[in-house]
């Protein structure tokens, strides 16, 4: 094993720039994508959560066996950067196509689209995020640099949500039906390939660690990753959250429309939940440093979970009372995404150190497909909550919900998120490793 110095400010740039597209990514389709089926193409609640999440749980499979083909990759420029640029171009040209179907009058056909083009998105973002996620494990051995490349990471991530999450609906709403959601389709696609294109380009300076493969079948390298008890425990607290946070993304546009029932709505929500994030992700940092990286993961996680709490007012308090409620939602959003990446390159360097061999793009790809089926559920799980409130879909919008669905949107979006987060923090309780294990060197350290 080669040791390696900590990344330089370029490198930390550089692989931060990596989330302009998986934030692009993870955000406009959860937020943007059960509306349009629902309220543009007149999909029932229940069978747009499946086509929601279907294609994501394809990616649950997936995963890991991009992680193990990324381990395996020979190429001059390293294992992981060549999927950045292929997978990359690839996402967006799918992305574009997901929202450009052509209107033929059918459900069927349009259905048929969005499913097939969501299962084009969510194999080639497989084979970006998996090795873009499995980089910093190998960019730095220093627990103490992988915050700060996190940190860089969360930072542009913010800014990319708040980038995406507030202009997507704008542009739609700026255009109108369809042609609004292609224009949308267009413009993300546009910013997911440049976030592709500079993360590629900006951590070729980056340097990579000499560790073989790991030996045996994927099957084999799965049953030793799931052996990790941190990582383990680690991961099960990390999907419980993607759920709730999923479940709120989802909520967005409908608590906007039918809760608080004001123009732009959906666009301020973003804002309070995404600016937080953009200024206080150093000094989430920065209490890690000082307290340790587990216990300023669940200081962020109780600061979401309580602004998740108070956004149960809406439809009784002022908007702005949900406003500062989101606000706090986005102090904690910071937190628990900064603590769990930096966390899980120090559960895959511990198990290359203890084996000599390097299982990270396994590690990784369940890692991914953990987060990505916390994301998935998400939404599916806010489209039951909106069935059981008898949410009616429409291909116009505009139509009058019945009180239970408005019910059912509040609850989805506040209270039902809270309980899943305070509830994730009983397998984080559970973790162990902290600096002085991650950076012991003698091989004994047990993963």
């Amino acid at each position: 094993m080669v040791d390696r110095q900590p990344a330089g400010g370029l490198s930390r740039v550089g692989y931060g720039a990596g989330s302009v597209a998986t934030g692009a990514f993870g955000t406009v389709p959860g937020l943007m994508l059960l509306p349009y089926l629902t309220d543009t193409l007149a999909v029932p609640a229940l069978l747009a959560g499946a086509i929601v999440f279907l294609p994501k749980a394809w990616d649950v499979v997936l995963n890991p066996i991009a992680g193990r083909i990324s381990d395996r990759t020979v190429d001059p420029r390293g294992p992981r950067r060549p999927w950045l640029l292929r997978a990359g171009l690839a996402l967006g040209v799918c992305f574009a196509l997901l929202f450009a179907g052509p209107d033929l009058g059918s459900r069927v056909f349009d259905t048929a689209w969005v499913l097939v083009a969501f299962l084009a998105c969510a194999t080639a973002y497989a084979f970006f995020q998996v090795p873009y996620v499995a980089m910093p494990a190998e960019i730095t051995d220093s627990y103490a640099e992988r915050t700060r490349l996190m940190t860089w990471r969360v930072a542009i991530l913010a800014f990319t949500i708040l980038l995406a999450g507030a202009s997507a609906p704008a542009i739609r709403d700026a255009i109108g039906g369809r042609d609004g959601y292609r224009a949308m389709g267009l413009v993300m696609a546009a910013i997911i390939v440049a976030g592709a294109l500079l993360a590629y380009r900006g951590t070729r300076a980056a340097p990579v660690g000499e560790i073989a493969p790991g030996p045996g079948t994927l099957r084999d390298q799965l049953r030793v990753v799931g052996a990790a008890r941190d990582f383990r425990l680690l991961l099960v607290t990390f999907v419980v959250q993607a759920l709730a946070t999923g479940c709120m993304l989802a909520g967005v546009d409908y608590l906007a429309g039918d809760v608080l029932e004001r123009d732009g709505a959906a666009t301020i929500l973003f804002v309070c939940f995404v600016g937080p994030a953009l200024l206080l992700t150093p000094a989430w940092a920065a209490l890690g440093r000082r307290v340790g990286k587990k216990r300023g993961y669940v200081a962020s996680s109780l600061v979401l979970a309580a602004g998740a709490a108070l956004a149960v007012l809406a439809g009784h308090a002022p908007p702005a009372v949900v406003f500062a409620a989101v606000g706090l939602v986005g102090v904690g959003y910071a937190g628990v995404q900064v603590f769990p990446m930096a966390m899980l390159p120090d559960a895959a360097a511990v198990d290359a150190r203890r084996t000599g061999s390097s299982r990270v793009g396994v590690y990784t790809g369940v890692w991914t497909a953990g987060e990505t089926l916390g994301l998935a559920l998400g939404p599916g799980l806010f489209a039951v909550v909106l069935a059981l409130g008898s949410y009616r879909s429409s291909d116009s919008g505009g139509v009058t919900q019945p009180e239970s669905a408005v019910t059912a949107i509040t609850l989805g979006f506040s209270l039902l998120p809270a309980l899943l987060v305070l509830a994730s923090l009983w397998w984080l309780r559970g973790y162990a490793l902290d600096e002085k294990e991650v950076d012991r060197t003698d091989g004994t350290v047990d993963a």
